[in-house]
């Protein structure tokens, strides 16, 4: 294992490991890209890197054993989903005063601690912040440097705030990982004191020869249309569950087909009424509203002419006849129902009630 593993992105890889070559590896770093791009997977690389027990050279350039003590520690963290079941699991065995208090981290090795976002609200929130406060000014035991990664950028208002002192005054032995889909979501004033790198996508020809290889068990159009829905980005497209993904967009058709031609409400209220509250609900909801907006930028491009460029390539008809009954004001009105849907989602509200609401609303009259 090492850097020749990761796919794509060469020069901002090689840009971070000449920082490593020359003990600069950023205090504060942000690590931009569309979801599965492999923002954690090189997130992590790094902190190998910065810790190898054994490090060796490729191309000139340092890299980790991925066999030493810390590297196998490390990786030990690289399924992060299934360390975030595993950490949400522990904390409902607590009793009901220590599970209020307590937050969602992983740590497979001593300096270098994941902060994923916390469920259900899917937040950085205080307590998960403060414990980087307490940790971080601490020298590391096992490793040569301390790495502190956070694996979303929607922050908490008190979380975003205490983040920024620290990022006023970072430790020299420590560096922090901000991983951001979208960095419009961080504060302007924590974007000003990081670094940023973007990871970009690779083209859909590469990643559909790739998606040959390695996923065999689809057949050609899957793989030509897993290609468009990853958006370039490699993690995702060697993860991609389609079948899930179907799922959800199949919600997402019946509420945009409800709002431009088809008022069948028993279908509507049937696929809402799913929609449940707690952490497989805020999934499932989120799922589809990422399926609608793919749905929706499809309709943006095919009616700005650029057809070859949509990703629900198997859906091209629906969407042209879609895209011609409805505007752009529609549209924008419509991704701007979404993130009230969204924000709403933050303060608990009864997601069915909230989906009905939002159809109702986006209905063209």
């Amino acid at each position: 294992m090492g850097f020749r593993d990761f796919l794509g992105n060469e020069s901002a890889v090689q840009h971070l490991r000449e920082s490593i070559a020359q003990d600069r590896l950023p205090q504060a770093l942000i690590l931009a890209g569309p979801r599965g791009s492999g923002k954690y997977t090189l997130a992590l690389m790094l902190a190998m890197a910065a810790n190898c027990l054994h490090p060796t050279e490729t191309d000139g350039l340092p890299d980790f054993c991925g066999e030493c003590r810390n590297c196998t520690r490390i990786a030990q963290a690289m399924p992060l989903e299934m360390r975030v079941e595993e950490a949400v699991a522990t904390r409902d065995e607590l009793r009901d005063v220590d599970k209020k208090e307590t937050r969602i981290l992983i740590q497979t090795h001593p300096d270098v601690l994941v902060i994923p976002p916390d469920p259900p609200q899917l937040l950085i929130k205080v307590g998960q912040v403060r414990t980087v406060i307490r940790e971080i000014y601490r020298m590391p035991a096992d490793a040569k440097r301390a790495v502190y990664i956070f694996t979303g950028a929607s922050f908490m208002k008190e979380a975003a705030n205490s983040l920024l002192k620290i990022l006023e005054e970072p430790p020299q032995h420590a560096s922090i990982f901000l991983l951001a889909e979208n960095t419009g979501e961080l504060l302007p004033t924590i974007r000003s004191r990081a670094g940023l790198v973007r990871l970009g996508a690779i083209p859909v020809e590469q990643l559909e020869q790739l998606i040959a290889q390695r996923r065999t068990e689809l057949r050609p159009a899957q793989r030509s249309l897993v290609a468009r829905l990853a958006q370039g980005a490699v993690g995702a497209a060697l993860g991609f569950d389609l079948d899930r993904y179907l799922t959800y967009r199949q919600d997402a058709l019946v509420l945009l087909r409800h709002a431009t031609h088809d008022a069948d409400h028993s279908t509507l209220f049937r696929i809402t009424e799913t929609y449940r509250a707690g952490a497989e609900g805020q999934e499932k909801t989120q799922g589809m509203l990422r399926a609608m907006y793919s749905l929706l930028e499809d309709v943006l491009l095919i009616q700005s002419g650029q057809s070859s460029l949509i990703r629900n390539i198997d859906l091209q008809a629906e969407l042209t006849t879609m895209a011609a009954a409805v505007s752009f004001e529609w549209i924008e009105n419509t991704a701007r129902s979404m993130q009230s849907v969204q924000a709403g989602m933050r303060r608990n509200l009864l997601r069915s009630l909230a989906l009905d609401a939002f159809a109702a609303d986006i209905a063209v009259r």
